[in-house]
């Protein structure tokens, strides 16, 4: 029980006394990013989509 009760102790001292943590202009910087790759992604799966539907809609043209 003693370990760990020094282990949160020791947890709580590192998150409050040694981590440093993101300013705003860092977080808001950072959340932007993730924005502008994630509607990249987005844009990439449905271009590839589109392109996919519209070969299986010319196979099955020919085939049927």
């Amino acid at each position: 029980m003693h370990s760990i009760i020094n282990y949160c102790k020791n947890s709580y001292e590192e998150l409050v006394h040694k981590t440093t943590w993101p300013s705003r202009k860092e977080l808001t910087g950072s959340a932007v990013v993730v924005l502008i790759a994630s509607l990249c992604i987005a844009l990439v799966v449905f271009a590839m989509d589109s392109v996919f539907q519209t070969g299986m809609e010319f196979i099955y043209d020919i085939l049927g």
